[in-house]
């Protein structure tokens, strides 16, 4: 079995377009607009797990975050804006540089670091993000597990990715590559997508508690992401330690 979680053409893949992680209107567009939606997401529910208060001048500064596939830093800022003592981690030795000299210009302290998550030892973090991740990865299993030990006690985690049906093969594949041309054509592996339910079975042999799963729908007119029950394409799920 692979002990090792990079795919070595997903990292070259993602290390090519490494230059253009900041242009909202480059290849990362489509996250450039996601990026509102499961941000407030994400912050609504570290609020009321933590129970922080989402008042003007709340802060998670009390809490450490690790972004795991972190790519050029676009949730690693926003994050580290509210306080959060943020490590940011990823495969691509470019992503990682292309992140710092962002963070630098604009004065963030974060830690980047170009490493897999089975590369992190002794080291605990209140949150753990791996959004748009998990279907670029190989051995999933060991990519959980790593995840897991990482995690402190009483902390959470977060997945984003894409179900595996027909419909996200019409939407997530032909439509958003090959139609509309959102993405460049091979950015997806369908068969490497993962059902929610898959997610809960990989986690289910951890100390860890299957919370929410929300989907994540685009909507054409008014051309943004709102959450959603239909978790048939785009989806996250997170979960707590007991």
């Amino acid at each position: 079995m692979n002990k090792k979680t990079a795919n070595e053409q997903e990292i070259k893949k993602f290390s090519d377009m490494a230059s253009e992680w900041w242009d909202p209107n480059g290849k990362f567009s489509p996250l450039h607009k996601f990026n509102p939606i499961r941000q407030e997401y994400l912050i609504s529910k570290i609020a009321s797990h933590f129970s922080l208060d989402l008042d003007q001048n709340f802060s998670f500064s009390s809490l450490s975050l690790l972004d795991v596939g972190c790519g050029g830093g676009l949730l690693c800022e926003p994050f580290a804006r509210l306080g959060t003592k943020v490590t940011g981690i990823d495969a691509s030795k470019n992503n990682i540089e292309v992140a710092k000299i962002h963070a630098q210009k604009t004065n963030l302290q974060i830690q980047y670091l170009n490493k897999m998550p089975e590369e992190m030892v002794n080291k605990k973090f209140d949150i753990i993000l791996c959004m748009e991740i998990i279907e670029h990865v190989d051995n999933l299993e060991l990519f959980i597990e790593s995840c897991f030990k990482l995690l402190s006690k009483n902390g959470i985690i977060f997945f984003s990715t894409i179900n595996r049906n027909p419909k996200s093969y019409l939407f997530a594949i032909l439509g958003a590559e090959y139609i509309l041309r959102w993405l460049p054509i091979g950015t997806h592996d369908w068969k490497k997508f993962v059902k929610p339910q898959e997610i809960i079975n990989y986690v289910s042999p951890y100390q860890l508690i299957h919370k929410e799963t929300k989907g994540v729908t685009f909507n054409p007119f008014f051309n943004k992401w709102n959450l959603s029950k239909d978790t048939s394409v785009n989806y996250m799920s997170y979960f707590t330690k007991s």
